[in-house]
C-alpha cells in the first residue's frame, strides 16, 4: 500500500487527470452518439457494410408511419379542424383574387368553346355576363367549403400525405425528432461527464493497484457502453412519478410533456398540415379525381342557374352537349387556379384551423407509453449501435491513457 501511495504522490498529475479524461471521454462519446442519430441524412461510405447513415433519416419510413399513425389516431381529428372552418369567411378573405379568377377563367372558357358568339358580343355585353358569373362566385366558393368540410375523407387521404412528406423530406423528419429532443440530447451528453467522471475515479485507483495495461482501455469502453446505455434509459424510464423521500424521479421526456407538446404542436401545423400541403394533397393527391368531381357539381350548378331563365335558347344556341364541355373546362381551370386563390385565406385558415392547439391539448392527455412513442422509435432502431460506437471510441481514448501513464 506504501507503493502505492508513493506513486500516487509521484505522479499525482496523472492520476488527477484520469477521471477528467474519463468524464471527456463519456462527453464524446454521447456527442458522437447523438450526431450518429441524424447525420449524414444521405448513406456515406461503401455499401452495404462499410458507411454511415443518420438512424433517423435511414429509418425515415417506419418513424414517419408510426409518428402519422400516433397524429392521425390520437392527437388530431381533421374533420374537427375543418368544421372550424366558416365557408363564408374563407369566401370574403378570398375575394379579391376570386373575382380575377372568375373574370379569366369565364373569358378563356367562352373564348374557347364559343368563339364566334363571344366575339360578336359587344364589350358592354361581355362584361356583363363576366359581372353576373362573378356576383355568384362567393356563394360558389362557399358551397364548395362546405363539401369538402362536409365529405372531407372522399377528397383528402391524411396518413397518405404525412408519410409522404415526412419520408420524403428527411431533413423534415429529423428537424422534428431533433426539435422536440433537444433537452434530452444535452442530457445525455451531461451524463456523459458526471458518469465519466466517478467511474474515471475508480479507474484511476484500479491502475495504481495493478498497474496493468488492459485497465485503462477496459475501463474506457466500460464507460462509453455503461453511460450511453444509461442515459438512453433515464430520459424514459421510469414513466411514473417515482418518489424517493424528498426526490422524484421520472424520466426526462415525460417531464417535459407540456413543452414538448407545444413545440411538437407547432412543427405539425408550422410544416406539416399547413394550408399548402393540405390543399396540395387534395388537389393532387390519390383522391384528387374525386375533388374535381365537387367543383364540376358546384360549378354545374352555378351555371345552371345563371342560364336558367334561358335554358333552352342557350340549349338551342350552344347545344347540350357543348354546354357540359364549357361547364367540364370551368370546373378543371377552376381546381388549376385554387391553390393560388385559396392562398389569400391562409392567415384566416391556419388559426381557424388551430392544428398546434389540438395536438397539444390532446397530446397532454396520452398514456405515458403513448407519448413516449413520440421519441422512443428513434432511439430503439439501431440502439445498440450507438451503444457500441461509444464503447469502442472509449476503448481507443483508454489506449491512448496508457501511453500517456507509460509514457
Amino acid at each position: 500500500m506504501d507503493a502505492v501511495l508513493d506513486d500516487l504522490a509521484q505522479h499525482w498529475p496523472l492520476y488527477t487527470a484520469i477521471p477528467f479524461i474519463a468524464a471527456l471521454i463519456g462527453y464524446v462519446t454521447k456527442r458522437v452518439a447523438i450526431e450518429m442519430m441524424f447525420k449524414p441524412l444521405d448513406f456515406v461510405g461503401v455499401r452495404p457494410f462499410f458507411g454511415w447513415q443518420g438512424v433517423v433519416p435511414r429509418h425515415g419510413g417506419r418513424m414517419a408511419a408510426v409518428a402519422t399513425d400516433l397524429l392521425t389516431t390520437n392527437l388530431l381529428d381533421l374533420k374537427e379542424v375543418f368544421a372550424r372552418i366558416d365557408p363564408d369567411r374563407v369566401a370574403r378573405e378570398v375575394e379579391q383574387p376570386l373575382l380575377r379568377a372568375v373574370d379569366g377563367i369565364a373569358r378563356d372558357v367562352l373564348a374557347e368553346y364559343h368563339p364566334r358568339m363571344w366575339e360578336l358580343l359587344p364589350a358592354m355585353a361581355q362584361e356583363l355576363i363576366i359581372k353576373q358569373v362573378q356576383a355568384s362566385s362567393p356563394r360558389m366558393v362557399g358551397d364548395l367549403m362546405r363539401e369538402i368540410r362536409d365529405n372531407l375523407d372522399e377528397v383528402l387521404d391524411v396518413k397518405q400525405m404525412t408519410v409522404r412528406l415526412l419520408t420524403e423530406n428527411r431533413a423534415l423528419m429529423v428537424r422534428l425528432v431533433r426539435e422536440t429532443s433537444r433537452p434530452e440530447m444535452a442530457f445525455i451528453a451531461r451524463t456523459g461527464i458526471y458518469f465519466g467522471f466517478v467511474l474515471g475515479v475508480v479507474q484511476a485507483f484500479v491502475w495504481a493497484l495493478t498497474k496493468q495495461p488492459w485497465v485503462l482501455p477496459v475501463f474506457g469502453g466500460c464507460i462509453g457502453l455503461f453511460t450511453d446505455w444509461l442515459a438512453i434509459k433515464l430520459i424514459f424510464v421510469p414513466r411514473e412519478p417515482v418518489r424517493l423521500g424528498r426526490f422524484t424521479l421520472q424520466g426526462k421526456f415525460q417531464r417535459r410533456r407540456a413543452e414538448v407538446a407545444k413545440q411538437y404542436g407547432e412543427i405539425i401545423a408550422r410544416e406539416v398540415l399547413t394550408t399548402k400541403n393540405l390543399m396540395d394533397s387534395i388537389l393532387r393527391g390519390p383522391r384528387s379525381d374525386r375533388l374535381l368531381a365537387m367543383v364540376q357539381r358546384v360549378v354545374a350548378k352555378a351555371v345552371d342557374e345563371q342560364t336558367s331563365a334561358a335554358k333552352p335558347v342557350v340549349a338551342l344556341t350552344i347545344g347540350g352537349e357543348r354546354l357540359r364541355e364549357i361547364k367540364q373546362a370551368a370546373a378543371t381551370e377552376a381546381v388549376r387556379r385554387l391553390p393560388e386563390t385559396i392562398r389569400q385565406a391562409d392567415g384566416y385558415l391556419t388559426e381557424a384551423m388551430d392544428v398546434a392547439g389540438m395536438v397539444r391539448e390532446r397530446m397532454r392527455e396520452l398514456t405515458p407509453l403513448q407519448y413516449e412513442n413520440l421519441l422512443r422509435p428513434a432511439f430503439r432502431q439501431d440502439e445498440w449501435k450507438l451503444i457500441a460506437v461509444g464503447g469502442l471510441i472509449g476503448f481507443l481514448v483508454g489506449e491512448l491513457q496508457v501511453l500517456l501513464m507509460l509514457g
